[in-house]
């Protein structure tokens, strides 16, 4: 189980046990087997090697008193390899693949010998220390306390998987250390925000698995520590009191990992404060700073724009502005985007609106997924809105998915989340099953008054129907389903025995109730899927006059492979077009692209800064659009290790590369 709220007081909902619900056929299927079978071999290998990540390798040195080999590769290699654990740990034990499970207690066993007597863990500091080159907790950059989040979360899945407990033991020596730590930086009055805080969802597993309040205790500390932090900054959320937090600022990651934690201390304590300041910052959040795609942490480097300035003026992956949503030079971290999904599921958890859900999908659906190449083993690091052919300044990144990437915390976060994706199909409370990501799925159902397997056939996310049926009935009492209608939808059905309704654009992003008797009962959910068109805000200048293509919860996107142009500025969109939905293949995966037609200007830009307006009349181009997740599958593979710190000195040079050009916005003809 992702995260346990079953016994949680302030929690509505409850998730359904891993083993308790699968994909069984369709789209969610395809891309958890493509996880298992290609990008968790792939990350082992990265993580395994000396000459690439060298992360199992600082673990080896670690575990062997007599070497004194230095560290080498990321602060925060740590935590990567626990996440990527935890994707082997949900692949392994969904295929019973004993070979993994034993690979893995065989990690364990390593990870316990590199432990410190008194708890700490943390690879490069402790052969830094062998070595007399560095010493433990002297800079938050350092990530420790962010491995340690991930190990938490690591040992608590890996009991509830597999019921071994060594991994746990080992956690939770690490825990007692992280508490005399924050107990002595108190007394001291020298109290630092640990950065990207894992350790808070981390803290709080740990009670719910093991029962001792020792670790909700801690993570109410950790949280509210942050208030006695001095010259705190909006990089780290910590300038202002937790509770007084208005707007969502700073670092993306930062930020989505602090609210999903907050929101787990909410159901375990039920502070009202917390949730009114989670409320706000989520609104700020989804009303003004997100992308159409479900990307969050527009800039790679932003102005603070809350801050004082001469002390505040930067901050990384930053939120920015409200409406300040480049598209070009969209940053999007991976892990900003995953940590969403963790605190729109734990907020959906307290309280189930299909809003969260809703977010949870979007972000699921296309730039998560996006993060990721069709073929399991390339990943982005940021994910960009457009791509053009050539740019005359060079990114951190390049713009095409990389084998590895030096800051590899992205691919095994993203390995995790798509391991544990079926996690979000269903949750439970009292006599109602509450329907979240749709997929064909089946799950044991387990309510007060019926016990039964229910079974979801669909063609989602391409196609709206779902049938819902119950098969393997226990108990034969009445529940009740809780139909998610999301945000997109405009019209549509809900049919079942001896009733119906009709769908508007009323109960979009709600809960339809329909009642079931599993026993007998059928219910069949039409959302129509009409190709639509999606303006942004006037403030989001980059988007102005432009809309972007979207048909059911998917967004698209252009790229240079399906237009018949030089260059696809020269395109924009008919209105008019009658969009045809056609299967398409990329790298095997089959999906729905859409064929149709879009204007192309007759005359070229001459490509200087200003020029004077000419207009030489349009003609129509057949074009086709793909799922924005597809894109970047066709053009040539990058093998290449991407370090950002080796392009420091080069970015005031053009990026080398040609690309093919991809857009989701693009400029309306209105005639």
């Amino acid at each position: 189980m992702l995260t346990d709220t079953r016994k949680s007081p302030y929690a509505v909902l409850a998730p359904l046990s891993y083993g308790d619900v699968k994909w069984t056929e369709g789209f969610w299927k395809e891309a958890e087997e493509q996880c298992s079978k290609k990008t968790v071999p792939h990350l082992q290998k990265m993580f395994e090697s000396p000459q690439i990540s060298h992360v199992v390798e600082n673990f080896r040195i670690c575990a062997n008193p007599e070497d004194h080999r230095p560290h080498s590769g990321t602060a925060f290699g740590d935590g990567d390899f626990y996440k990527w654990m935890e994707s082997a740990m949900y692949t392994a034990e969904a295929a019973k693949d004993q070979a993994m499970l034993d690979q893995l207690e065989e990690y364990v066993q390593l990870i316990g010998k590199s432990q410190q007597p008194d708890g700490y863990l943390s690879t490069k500091q402790i052969i830094a220390e062998r070595n007399e080159t560095g010493r433990r907790l002297g800079d938050i950059n350092e990530f420790e306390v962010y491995n340690m989040g991930h190990l938490f979360t690591a040992a608590c899945l890996y009991y509830r998987l597999t019921g071994r407990d060594s991994l746990l033991k080992i956690a939770e020596k690490s825990a007692d250390y992280l508490e005399q730590m924050y107990r002595e930086t108190l007394e001291k009055d020298e109290v630092q925000t640990a950065v990207c805080p894992s350790h808070y969802m981390g803290l709080i597993e740990m009670y719910r698995t093991t029962g001792n309040k020792r670790y909700l205790d801690l993570a109410r500390l950790a949280i509210e520590a942050r208030d006695s932090v001095k010259n705190g900054m909006d990089d780290n959320q910590d300038r202002l009191p937790l509770k007084t937090h208005k707007k969502i600022v700073g670092h993306a990651v930062r930020a989505t990992y602090l609210y999903a934690g907050v929101a787990d201390l909410y159901a375990e304590e039920g502070d009202g404060e917390y949730l009114e300041m989670l409320h706000r910052v989520w609104r700020n959040m989804v009303d003004k700073k997100i992308y159409i795609t479900g990307g969050v942490g527009a800039l790679y480097n932003g102005a603070s724009p809350y801050g004082y300035f001469f002390r505040h003026r930067l901050v990384h992956q930053a939120f920015g502005y409200e409406y300040q949503l480049p598209n070009v030079t969209a940053y999007n971290e991976t892990c900003a985007s995953l940590g969403l999904v963790f605190w729109a599921y734990r907020m959906y958890l307290i309280e189930p609106r299909a809003e969260y859900m809703d977010i949870l999908e979007r972000a699921m659906l296309n730039v998560n997924l996006a993060a990721v190449s069709l073929d399991g083993e390339y990943f982005f690091y940021e994910n960009t809105l457009r791509r053009t052919r050539k740019l005359d300044y060079r990114l951190i990144w390049r713009l095409r998915r990389a084998r590895y990437i030096l800051s590899y915390c992205c691919p095994p976060n993203l390995a995790r989340t798509i391991a544990q994706s079926s996690e979000y199909a269903y949750a439970v409370s009292e006599n109602k099953v509450y329907f979240g990501l749709y997929g064909a799925s089946q799950a044991r159902i387990s309510l007060p008054d019926s016990v039964f397997t229910l079974v979801q056939k669909t063609g989602y996310p391409y196609d709206g129907k779902i049938v819902i049926s119950a098969r393997d009935v226990e108990k034969n009492g009445l529940c009740t389903l809780m139909i998610r209608v999301p945000g997109w939808v405009q019209s549509g059905s809900v049919t079942w025995a001896g009733g119906s309704m009709t769908l508007t654009e009323k109960q979009a992003s709600s809960y339809v109730e329909v009642p079931m008797r599993p026993g007998s009962d059928t219910v069949t959910v039409e959302f129509d899927m009409p190709v639509r068109y999606t303006t942004a805000h006037p403030l989001v200048e980059e988007c102005v006059n432009q809309a972007a293509v979207e048909r059911g919860p998917l967004v698209y996107c252009i790229e240079t492979p399906d237009a018949q142009v030089d260059t696809l500025d020269a395109l924009l969109l008919d209105l008019q077009t009658e969009w045809k939905p056609v299967e398409y293949e990329i790298e095997g995966r089959k999906m729905i692209a859409l064929e149709g037609q879009m204007y192309c200007q007759k005359k070229k830009r001459s490509g200087e800064l200003y020029e004077t307006l000419s207009y030489e009349g349009m003609e129509h181009t057949d074009v086709r659009m793909i799922p924005y997740f597809a894109w970047d599958n066709r053009s040539e593979k990058d093998d290449g290790t991407h370090d950002a710190r080796g392009l420091k000195n080069k970015l005031d040079t053009p990026d080398e590369i040609e690309y093919d050009e991809m857009r989701i916005w693009l400029p309306v003809a209105y005639r």
